[in-house]
C-alpha cells in the first residue's frame, strides 16, 4: 500500500483533527515514521488516542502499523517528498542538463581503463554468439544501440528485453557464447536470475554497469558506469550519457582491432543505404 497516495486522497473525507494529523505526516514523512505517537500527536496539535482513529482511518490496523508503512513511504528519499529542488527560473533546468552530462562524461571517461575495453573486444572475437541483455529505460534503448554499432562489423548481435526471453535464451547459451549485459544499477532482479542461468553453463559475461554492484561481481570483463545522481529528480539520469560513451568507445575500439576488415564492412554498409536513401555523401551510417 502506498500510504502516501491514500492520504491525500483522502483529505478532503477527514475530520478537521484527522486533517491535522495528515498535514503533520505530509509535513515531514521522515520524521513522522521514526517519531513516537506522543512526538507525532504534539506535531499534529491532537492527542494519542487522535492518531490511533487516524490509523484506522488509513486502514492500519494500529498505530504501529501506520509508522511502518510510513517508513516503507519515507525509504524513497527526501528528494522525492517535498519541492525544494525546482528550479527557480523554468529555464534554468536547461543549463544544468547539459552540465549534469558533461559532469557525467568526463567523469566516465577518467574511469574508463584501455584494458578493460581491450578485454571486452577480446570476448566479444572469441564469441561464436552474441546476446545483450537490457531491461528498464536506458539499458534497453543502449543494448539495442549496441547491437546497431555491432551488426555494421559483421557481428550479430541478438538482443532481449523481455524476462522469459531473457531466461529463455540464457538457457541456450554455452562457454563458447559471450553473454552482453547492460544495467546501470546492476541489481535488477531479473537480469540477476537470467545471468545465473547463463553462467551455470560456462557462459561468458561482459557486463555494463556499477563496478561495484552484484551484476559485476558475476561478469568477466565490467565497463564500468558511474551514478551520480542530483536532487533534481525530473529530469533522467546523466548516467545514461555515460553508458552511451561506453557502447561508442566499445564499437570503435572492436572496428579497429582489424581496421582493413571493418572499413570494407562499413563501404558495404554506406552501398547499401546510398542504393535506396539517395542522400548526400556524409549522412550516417545507419545512426
Amino acid at each position: 500500500m502506498d500510504i502516501l497516495y491514500l492520504i491525500r486522497s483522502r483529505l478532503d473525507q477527514l475530520s478537521p483533527t484527522q486533517l491535522k494529523v495528515a498535514e503533520a505526516i505530509l509535513d515531514d514523512v521522515r520524521f513522522a515514521a521514526s517519531a513516537g505517537i506522543e512526538q507525532l500527536a504534539a506535531k499534529a496539535g491532537v492527542s494519542p488516542a487522535a492518531m490511533s482513529r487516524f490509523a484506522k482511518a488509513m486502514d492500519c490496523e494500529d498505530i504501529r502499523t501506520l509508522r511502518m508503512r510510513l517508513a516503507q513511504a519515507a525509504t524513497v528519499g527526501q528528494r522525492f517528498l517535498d519541492g525544494s529542488q525546482l528550479p527557480a527560473e523554468p529555464a534554468s533546468f536547461f543549463g544544468n542538463i547539459v552540465a549534469d552530462i558533461e559532469t557525467t562524461l568526463r567523469r566516465h571517461l577518467a574511469g574508463f581503463d584501455e584494458q578493460q575495453f581491450s578485454a571486452a573486444v577480446d570476448l566479444i572475437c572469441q564469441a561464436d554468439r552474441l546476446v545483450a541483455f537490457g531491461v528498464g529505460g536506458g539499458s534497453t534503448v543502449f543494448s539495442d544501440e549496441l547491437q546497431f554499432r555491432l551488426v555494421r562489423l559483421g557481428h550479430m548481435l541478438t538482443t532481449y528485453h523481455d524476462p522469459v526471453l531473457m531466461r529463455i535464451s540464457a538457457a541456450t547459451l554455452g562457454p563458447h557464447d559471450l553473454l552482453i549485459v547492460l544495467s546501470t544499477t546492476g541489481i535488477t532482479p531479473e537480469v540477476l536470475s537470467a545471468v545465473d542461468i547463463a553462467r551455470g553453463y560456462g557462459t561468458r559475461l561482459l557486463a555494463l554497469t556499477r563496478p561495484d554492484s552484484p551484476l559485476a561481481q558475476r561478469a568477466d570483463v565490467v565497463l564500468p558506469v558511474f551514478l551520480d545522481e542530483t536532487d533534481f529528480i525530473y529530469k533522467p539520469t546523466a548516467a545514461r550519457y555515460g553508458m552511451l560513451l561506453a557502447v561508442d568507445i566499445l564499437a570503435t575500439e572492436l572496428a579497429l582491432r582489424q581496421p582493413e576488415h571493418s572499413q570494407e564492412l562499413l563501404r558495404r554498409v554506406k552501398l547499401a543505404l546510398d542504393d535506396y536513401r539517395h542522400g548526400e555523401d556524409r549522412l550516417p551510417l545507419g545512426d
